[in-house]
Parts: structure tokens; C-alpha cells; sequence
């Protein structure tokens, strides 16, 4: 088979690539053929499954604030932003049909919040140019030529093009195809690839699955390791408006507000998500890792202690506090400072809240004494600091199984900025994932795909014409 541009992954990236090439070549004049090689028997299976179903698809910030929230090399996506920024990707979606929402935080949803109109979408945007889309076509090698490059897949069929986009992801999700295939291409052709690590991903606190392996693949904890008591006691609750700190080896080294989500995995979430690629890499690197929540972030430990206090002497005072023991009443005083379902692994995790202490036992007839009875004493001190530091230990991280995106990969230095072309091997062309290009959750991983992959699109067709 032979085409004259051929995109290896049929994902966010690699059909953007494909559309951004068909439609330059069209409009050039030029009926050169575009062909994506998919492995999958669908395309782009992650876009399915990003944001549960929902695809948040871009971010429509500026790029003085997009930048922001790219945790590699910024300056590297910035020509393709503003080549294709999220305002042109909100255009191109509504120009094929699909009506679009924009949420807080300047997140971009399809308004069916169906992230298969997305996909479909795309696919019709590439086809109306006539991009050739084979699935189920995994690529088993690249072999640089003369005149180009020999793409060899499992079918045992030799595919050859003069330009090659490659657009395979990274490693995260590998049951959608992201295997690394790419990265291994990459190096077989003398790029160099920057190590990669799960990013945007769940933390695991210490204790919160059944057993210890935080020594294990150095840090990676399967997402399927079953839940502890108290792992059960957090998953599912949901925290909004909180602080929380990533503490690396003793000292804050970053802080989020927002919200956090506890679940199967651990501690994930915006906030969770956020901290969590620079937790992974220091948990990686042997560092002890720590989060730290602030329930409480608006109001400092004073405030809260004289609350706290007050809120005590306001139960024990309410006449429906009779014949209820302290411990019963610090319930109710915690119930009003947090959800109730948190209550159960606040306590567990702060056991100097509550401690019990027998009573001086009475004399009895015969010389001999009773044993008294056990009473709670609570430390309201205790409570106030909690609310305001309430420490994690980290043990590991869910991996690639489960993770978002993939941090590190193709190293950016040898690509061209402004084309996506290779330094290393002119013809080849790189986008998405696949590159050490990472940005947080919200819409920002999409756009850099769609941009890296409609200008490396752009740039092959137009190196093409000029051949």
C-alpha cells in the first residue's frame, strides 16, 4: 500500500494530523492520499473514555494562562497553539456539527456530553478529505528509505509513504492501544526519549489497600490491590474547596485549592490530580512523599480552635447531650465540621482525639476495690490541628493501568517547534503523547494533541507540495 502521508495512530493527535493534511493538500490542489494505521478495531479509544465518557475536549484560556498549566517544556507547543489555538478547535468542532458547552474553569464539553461525538466528528472531518482510516493494523516496524519510509505491519503487508507522522500515545491506558510502540520507533531511529512516569494519577496513602508493596515496581501500586478497612472508609467521598500540600521529604514543595476525589485508587481529583506527577517523580526517585489537606483552608488555627470550643460548650450545654458520653458528642462536634461519612477515617487517622481512661476504682466491703468505669477524653486542640494538617503518607501510585497521561517521552529538543518535523530524520514528524509534552487535567491535554497533530498535519503536507 502506498501513500504519499501516512499517520501511525488513529487518536486525538494522529486524526487531526490526518485531517490537517488532507485538508492543506485539498486546498492546494493536490489529491495526494493521507492514510491513518490504527491498531485498535476502532479509532481513538482513549478519546472514548477521557473525562468518564464526558471529553472535556480543550480549554478555552488564552495561552498567557493555557501555558500555565503545561508541566513540560511550554514554549515548545506554543507555536502549534497558536497555529491551532482552543478557540480555532471550539470552531472546528461547531463547523462540523457538534454543538459545544464551555464549563467552569474554561472547560470545553460537547453539549450531548458524549465524548463518541467527539470521535465521530473527527472522523468525518478526515473523511470528507478523503483520509483513508485502516483499523485493526498494528505497525511492527519503520524502516527509513531513499525516497521515504517502509511502514511493516502484522498483516505482513509493506506500507511506503514519503512523509511519516507518528502519533502513537504514550503508555497510559494500554487496553486503548497506548502501548509505547512509538517510543521504541523513536529510538530505533536515534531520537532520544526522556523517561516516562504515570501522570495524573491516583496517590495511594499508606494503608489504604490491603497490603504493602510500596518497594514494589518503586511505587506502583495496582489500581486492582483490594481496598483496607480504611481505604473502604474513604472511597467514594468527595471533598470540594480544600487545600492540599504535596510534602517532599519534610518541606511543601507545591499546594492546589480546589477538590479531591477518594476512590478504588486512592486520593484523585483535580487536586489530586495536579500534585500527582511531581509526587510520582519523587516517589520514583526515592523521596518520602506526603500529602497534606486543609479542610479548613479559608479560616487559620486560631479561628478554628475558638470554633471548635465554642462548638463544644454549645453541645454539652443542649439539653439533647443528656446522658450522652464524649464520645457520642465529639460525633456531633465533628459532624459539624465535615461530611459525616468522613468522620469514621478522620478519627482513625488521628487516634489522640479520643482516649479512653478508666476511672479510680471505689472501696468496697471487705477491703476490697471495683474497677471503674472507662471515660473519653477529647482533645479539642487535636481536632483544630487536624482540621488544618491532616497528613497522608504516600506509599505509591496507580500506574499506567490507570493513569491519565504519560509524562516524558520524545525528547522535544530534537523536534522543529514550529512543524513537529524530526531534527534527526527529516520526513518524520511527531505529535500528541507520544512526545515529553504533559499538562494538567482539564482540557489541556486534548488541545496540545489537536495542536501538535493539525500542524504536524499542516507541515508534512506542505514540506509535500514543495517537493
Amino acid at each position: 500500500m502506498k501513500s504519499e502521508i501516512m499517520v501511525i495512530g488513529g487518536g486525538a493527535s494522529g486524526l487531526m494530523a490526518a485531517y490537517g493534511a488532507a485538508s492543506f493538500l485539498v486546498k492546494g490542489g493536490s489529491d495526494a492520499q493521507v492514510t491513518v494505521l490504527e491498531k485498535m478495531p476502532r479509532p481513538a479509544r482513549k478519546v472514548m473514555i477521557t473525562g468518564k465518557g464526558r471529553c472535556n475536549f480543550t480549554n478555552v484560556k488564552d495561552w498567557n494562562a493555557f501555558s500555565q498549566h503545561i508541566r513540560s517544556k511550554s514554549n515548545f507547543v506554543k507555536p502549534s497553539f497558536y497555529n491551532l489555538d482552543s478557540e480555532a478547535v471550539l470552531d472546528f468542532f461547531e463547523s462540523y456539527g457538534m454543538k459545544t458547552v464551555v464549563e467552569r474553569g474554561d472547560r470545553a464539553f460537547p453539549a450531548s456530553y458524549h465524548a463518541s461525538d467527539v470521535v465521530d466528528t473527527l472522523m468525518r472531518a478526515c473523511t470528507g478529505y478523503g483520509v483513508k482510516v485502516v483499523t485493526d493494523c498494528p505497525v511492527t516496524g519503520i524502516v527509513r528509505m531513499p525516497d521515504g519510509f517502509k511502514v511493516n505491519t502484522a498483516d505482513g503487508l509493506e506500507h511506503r509513504c514519503r512523509k511519516l507522522i507518528i502519533a502513537t500515545g504514550g503508555l497510559s491506558y494500554p487496553g486503548t492501544g497506548s502501548t509505547g510502540d512509538g517510543l521504541a520507533w523513536a529510538e530505533s531511529l536515534g531520537h532520544g526519549v526522556k523517561p516516562c512516569f504515570p501522570s495524573l494519577t491516583a496517590l495511594v496513602p499508606k494503608g489504604y489497600k490491603t497490603e504493602e508493596v510500596i518497594s514494589r515496581g518503586k511505587g506502583h501500586i495496582d489500581r486492582s490491590t483490594p481496598l483496607s478497612e480504611f481505604g473502604k472508609s474513604l472511597a467514594g467521598i468527595q471533598l470540594k474547596n480544600i487545600s492540599l500540600a504535596a510534602v517532599i521529604d519534610g518541606t511543601v514543595v507545591e499546594s492546589e485549592f480546589g477538590d479531591i476525589d477518594f476512590t478504588d485508587g486512592g486520593i484523585e481529583g483535580p487536586v489530586g490530580f495536579q500534585l500527582s506527577r511531581r509526587c510520582v517523580k519523587a516517589i520514583i526517585n526515592g523521596s518520602k512523599v506526603t500529602l497534606r489537606l486543609d479542610l479548613k483552608p479559608g479560616i487559620e488555627v486560631g479561628e478554628i480552635s475558638s470554633r471548635v470550643k465554642s462548638l463544644w460548650d454549645e453541645i454539652t450545654r443542649d439539653p439533647r447531650s443528656r446522658g450522652k458520653g464524649d464520645k457520642e458528642k465529639c460525633r456531633i462536634l465533628l459532624g459539624k465540621l465535615m461530611p459525616w461519612d468522613l468522620i469514621p477515617a478522620f478519627l482513625a487517622s488521628h487516634p489522640d482525639i479520643v482516649t479512653l481512661k478508666r476511672k479510680a476504682g471505689t472501696r468496697e466491703s471487705g477491703g476490697r476495690y471495683s474497677i471503674g468505669a472507662q471515660q473519653a477524653f477529647i482533645n479539642l486542640s487535636g481536632i483544630s490541628k487536624a482540621l488544618k494538617e491532616w497528613d497522608f503518607p504516600i506509599d505509591g501510585f496507580v500506574g499506567y493501568e490507570r493513569c491519565v497521561v504519560t509524562a516524558g517521552g520524545v525528547d522535544t529538543d530534537e523536534l522543529l517547534p514550529k512543524t513537529m518535523e524530526s531534527r534527526i530524520v527529516p520526513g518524520i514528524y511527531f505529535c500528541g503523547e507520544v512526545m515529553d509534552m504533559d499538562s494538567d487535567t482539564g482540557g489541556y491535554n486534548l488541545q496540545t494533541a489537536f495542536c501538535t497533530g493539525f500542524l504536524a498535519g499542516q507541515s508534512a503536507a506542505k514540506a509535500l507540495l514543495a517537493q
